[in-house]
């Protein structure tokens, strides 16, 4: 019931701006309606058995699976602090985004991509807060292909193929979807609601349908089969967002074992320069500077951002590069190369003669009171995206059951953006937004988005000074490989193709072909054409990833080896989508908690501790 003043005040103040609106609002109620929720520890043991730096999704997972063991102590340390109800509501994602619970990073220009976007430069929101980028992300559940994890072990990373994996993607998983009780591949009893919205559009249909034209099966994407159309699995629970917060930490916060320090801003790894053993961590709280040791290890779980910048801060990484910032070397190795990324393209809109979803349709008390009531209706769209399809591009060199491209329908469009919290997080530019979708603003629209699922071009995070307040340097290289760019066309022309359909045409599906700015002088639709568009127009869909490479010691290009622990340093083991060798064909939360549950199952067995649950 929580939401139902707060959403009616949203129709009270209609002249204000949504964001800010809702900002104001988290501000306001946070205090009544969150205190004491999650204890927040100001008083800390002067060792713990582990120390885990970062509660975001793998965070999480990593304190309720190591606090399990009643004999053990935990002391899990974040930067931001207890999400509120602003990131409860699905559809709202991008609004979320605009809060403190993203830390705003943007990175560096980049020569194939996002120079047309606001400041020539990409958008990478990433969570800030016990929850991590689940508090903000876009709830979409896929967890990639077979292929994918086999590839891992096939070099050398022992226990990482598929069949080794799929019980710790069950393990997390609580599906419900009544059709999916009885598979083999989802799990009924875990602590991560998955689910599909309530909400089914005729354009639902149609999409699915033209699936079928196109000669692809609809299935289950977490499944047997990655490739076909489906509706969307989301991380939600009855109609909210079911954060890594609300799954893995809510239930366990009084557990007298672990202790969480919100508000706390790690600068170093303490590691002994002659044993290179890590023993502990400093971290700034409340201006006050604190050092805590580490009994058995340190579990970086910071992501595959702040992760990289905490090793080479603390003397882990390249060695030149270090030397260049005067950081005394500890262990030579490449962290922060092998950034990789899903690469996408916004902008491409459909008119269509249906009802949509879009801003000013949302603010009426119907859908509101049914959301409040019921957890029901249009509002509980992941981030407004209501199904995808995996196919593979025509001129593609994979596997034939193996995708390379992943479309996203959106039950709305960009052109529905009045009030600009989708414009803002993709960094689009109110001058785009005027020029091409002005006059479509009474138009029922929808948008189809393309998805470059096997990136090759790969970017660098690397320090940009020791200070660790200072963001490091993030150099994404998006589209830098011809393939990619090659890919991405293709996907682009899939979806024409889509659109034109038999189902889609039968709903008077259009394609807005105004051309997008800055390239108004090539020929429409051509090769050149698109490319102009994905130089300025083409971003992240954030699954950053891979710069702590797993991989073996005779890989001159790995952090980690295949039990997550840094090459050569004792005691110190890296748990984020930073491991990923290869980004998968899927989104990156749900693979960082299936490596949170094996790296919680592979710890417990290096300190031969019980591997059995204990009650809360």
């Amino acid at each position: 019931m929580r939401f139902c003043g707060v959403l009616i005040i949203c129709l009270w103040y209609i002249q204000v701006t949504w964001s800010q609106l809702l900002v104001d609002l988290a501000r306001d109620f946070e205090t009544s309606f969150l205190n004491n929720r999650i204890p927040d520890t100001t008083r800390f043991l002067p060792e713990y058995d582990f120390i885990i730096v970062g509660a975001g999704s793998a965070g999480c997972v990593m304190a309720n699976r190591l606090s399990e063991i009643s004999s053990a102590s935990v002391l899990l340390l974040e930067a931001g602090d207890q999400e509120t109800f602003i990131s409860d509501v699905p559809l709202t994602a991008a609004l979320t985004q605009m809060t403190r619970y993203n830390w705003g990073y943007k990175a560096e220009p980049t020569e194939h991509a996002c120079q047309g976007l606001k400041g020539g430069v990409c958008n990478w929101p990433k969570g800030r807060g016990v929850g991590g980028t689940s508090l903000i992300n876009f709830m979409l559940y896929t967890r990639g292909h077979r292929r994918d994890y086999d590839e891992w072990a096939a070099a050398n990373n022992s226990g990482w193929s598929y069949d080794e994996l799929l019980p710790y993607f069950r393990k997390s998983e609580r599906i419900g979807i009544p059709e999916l009780y009885k598979s083999p591949y989802h799990g009924r009893n875990g602590q991560l609601d998955v689910q599909y919205t309530d909400y089914r559009s005729q354009l639902l249909k149609a999409f699915l349908k033209s699936g079928r034209e196109m000669g692809y099966e609809i299935t289950d994407p977490n499944g047997e089969h990655l490739m076909g159309f489906a509706r969307s699995q989301a991380t939600i629970r009855n109609g909210r967002r079911c954060s890594t917060s609300k799954a893995f930490i809510q239930p366990v916060v009084n557990r007298k074992n672990l202790h969480i320090s919100m508000k706390s801003w790690v600068t170093r790894l303490i590691i002994d320069p002659i044993t290179k053993t890590a023993t502990g961590v400093e971290f700034v709280k409340q201006r006050q500077r604190y050092v805590v040791r580490a009994r058995k290890e340190v579990i970086l779980s910071a992501g595959t951002i702040a992760s990289p910048q905490l090793l080479m801060l603390s003397g882990i990484g390249p060695a030149e590069h270090l030397r260049e910032h005067n950081i005394t070397v500890m262990q030579d190795l490449p962290v922060g190369y092998n950034l990789q990324d899903h690469i996408t393209l916004n902008g491409l809109v459909f008119v269509v003669n249906d009802s949509t979803v879009n801003d000013a349709r949302l603010l009426n008390p119907s859908d509101i009171f049914r959301y409040i009531f019921a957890g029901q209706g249009p509002y509980t769209i992941p981030g407004g995206a209501e199904a995808f399809a995996f196919v593979r591009t025509p001129s593609s060199k994979f596997a034939k059951d193996y995708p390379d491209m992943e479309l996203v329908l959106g039950a709305g469009s960009l052109s529905g953006d009045r009030f600009g919290t989708m414009r803002n997080l993709l960094g689009i530019t109110d001058e785009f937004y005027d020029y091409m979708f002005g006059d479509l603003q009474s138009k029922e629209t929808f948008g189809l988005v393309p998805v470059l699922l096997r990136p090759k071009s790969r970017g660098r995070i690397s320090l940009r000074s020791r200070n660790p307040f200072h963001w490091p340097r993030m150099e994404p290289n998006f589209m830098q490989h011809p393939d990619d760019v090659r890919a991405m066309i293709e996907g682009i022309e899939m979806i024409l193709k889509l659109s034109r359909s038999k189902p889609m045409a039968k709903m008077g599906t259009r394609f807005h072909d105004r051309p997008f700015p800055g390239c108004e002088n090539l020929k429409f639709a051509s090769e050149a054409y698109w490319k102009c568009c994905l130089r300025r127009y083409g971003s992240s869909l954030q699954h950053q990833s891979g710069t702590c490479k797993m991989g073996p010691a005779t890989d001159n290009t790995s952090v980690v080896d295949a039990q997550l622990r840094i090459h050569g340093i004792r005691g110190l083991r890296v748990v984020d989508a930073s491991v990923l060798p290869n980004v998968p064909a899927g989104h990156t939360n749900a693979i960082v908690i299936m490596v949170a549950e094996k790296a919680g199952d592979m710890i417990k067995d290096a300190w031969r501790m019980p591997i059995t649950p204990l009650s809360s």
